[in-house]
């Protein structure tokens, strides 16, 4: 039977992912996956999208006076 339910098939995927993306890529694969379950979960439940600290940086640039 093939399944995910043994903790070492677990860390066996969590290696092959580390070796075919690399480390500095794993954490953004993260926060995208995270970010569109939460898109995904708002949709269903039909509440209004909820903006992220990094989302409201990125719609308000920081704009420094030139001299």
């Amino acid at each position: 039977m093939v399944g995910l339910d043994n903790p070492l098939h677990i860390a066996m995927l969590l290696v092959v992912l580390l070796l075919v993306f690399g480390a500095k890529r794993l954490p953004d694969m993260g926060k995208s996956l995270g970010e569109g379950i939460r898109g995904f979960k708002d949709s269903i439940s039909g509440d209004a999208p909820t903006l992220l600290e990094s989302d409201t940086a990125r719609e308000q640039p920081e704009h420094t006076p030139t001299a």
